[in-house]
Order: structure tokens, then C-alpha cells, then sequence
């Protein structure tokens, strides 16, 4: 079943708060309202498809710098800056910093649903491909360790006699464990052991 999005706002004004949650929930759009950043840290952040709604100007930590510290809280969510005092600068900055767009107040409604959905279809992706990622890590600590020896040879390019001299095996057990790490990994060519050996930045494959 697909995961319905949920939208972080982050804003000192209650009432901007309001508008912002009813234009979603109009459109059918949970969303989970902040007035600070410390409160938005304090929070449980599902994983879910999901984008950060960040005003500029906020007690304590600016919306700015705030953009700006997400990757060392963990936080990987796409960010839309939202402020009431936008100037050309403040723009650039933000975008550079990574933001999906930058709304000015008063904003049109459907430009902030526009960027809410692009955010969210960029977090939807991010996702996914993260989710991939750890099925792949799950299936790679499967194998046995002489499995992923193998496969860190095989996938940087060693045939398999050259992978048989390095372990010091002969090339039909080197074969054996290649086969096998390829079930387990559920590869069907050798193409696609390379593949997900690229992914999971393995050895020499990396």
C-alpha cells in the first residue's frame, strides 16, 4: 500500500501555520506543524514520503542555518524555504544549500502545492532507492566470507583462475562460491553482481 505524504511546517506564526495545514488537508495532505526547529528536532519523523516547509526568520536557530544543519541531525528530508522578507541573496542561498524552491510570502496557493509536490516525489525516489540499498546490504551479509571474497574479485574484474590464485583455491571452488554468492545475492548475471557491487561499495568494485 502506497505511504501517504506528510509535509513538516516550520514556522513562529500560528496563523501561517493554520493556512498552511488547512491548504493541504484540502487537497488531502497530512502535515505536522512546528514553531520552532528544536521542536521540529524533537519530533518523530516517519518514513514516509515527506518534505520540510521552512520559514526564514525563527526563534533561535534561523530557517538559513537551519537548511543548512540537516545532514548532520540526520535529517535528509527536501527542504522548501518559505519567508515574508525574501531578497535575491537570501534565494541563492538557499537554493545552493539544496532547497526545492523558495516561496515568498504571500505565496500563491498552488505555487506552494507545486513545490510540495515536487518535494515529495524527490523524497518518494530518495526513498526507494535508500530501501533498495538495504536489501541489497540484507543479501550481502548472507554470504560467507569466502563468498565475499569472491565476489570482490570477480566484480573487479578477475577472472576466475586469477580470483583461485589470490584465495590460493582451485578455479572450480572459486566457480562454487561465485555461483553461490550470485544466488544469494539474487544476480542474475555476472553484470548485475557488478551492479550491486557498485551500489554496495564493495572493495576494489567501489
Amino acid at each position: 500500500m502506497e505511504q501517504a505524504p506528510i509535509v513538516h511546517v516550520v514556522d513562529d506564526d500560528p496563523s501561517i501555520r493554520r493556512a498552511i495545514a488547512a491548504l493541504l488537508r484540502s487537497v488531502g495532505i497530512d502535515s505536522v506543524t512546528y514553531e520552532s526547529c528544536s521542536e521540529f528536532l524533537d519530533a518523530e519523523i516517519a518514513p514516509v514520503p515527506s518534505c520540510l516547509l521552512l520559514d526564514v526568520r525563527l526563534p533561535g536557530t534561523s530557517g538559513l542555518d537551519f537548511q543548512n544543519q540537516l545532514a548532520s541531525h540526520g535529517i535528509d528530508l527536501p527542504v522548501i524555504v518559505i519567508t515574508g522578507h525574501g531578497d535575491v541573496p537570501m534565494s541563492v542561498q538557499a537554493m545552493k544549500a539544496g532547497a526545492v524552491d523558495f516561496l515568498t510570502k504571500p505565496f500563491r496557493d498552488q505555487d506552494l502545492l507545486d513545490a510540495v509536490s515536487a518535494a515529495v516525489e524527490r523524497h518518494a525516489r530518495l526513498l526507494e532507492a535508500s530501501g533498495k540499498i538495504h536489501e541489497l546490504t540484507r543479501r550481502y551479509e548472507t554470504l560467507s566470507t569466502r563468498e565475499k571474497q569472491v565476489m570482490e574479485l570477480v566484480t573487479a574484474g578477475r577472472l576466475n583462475k586469477q580470483a583461485a590464485f589470490d584465495l590460493g583455491l582451485s578455479e572450480i571452488t572459486v566457480k562454487l562460491y561465485r555461483a553461490s554468492a550470485m544466488k544469494k545475492m539474487e544476480a542474475r548475471t555476472l553484470a548485475d553482481l557488478v551492479k550491486m557491487a557498485e551500489k554496495l561499495k564493495i572493495g576494489a568494485a567501489a
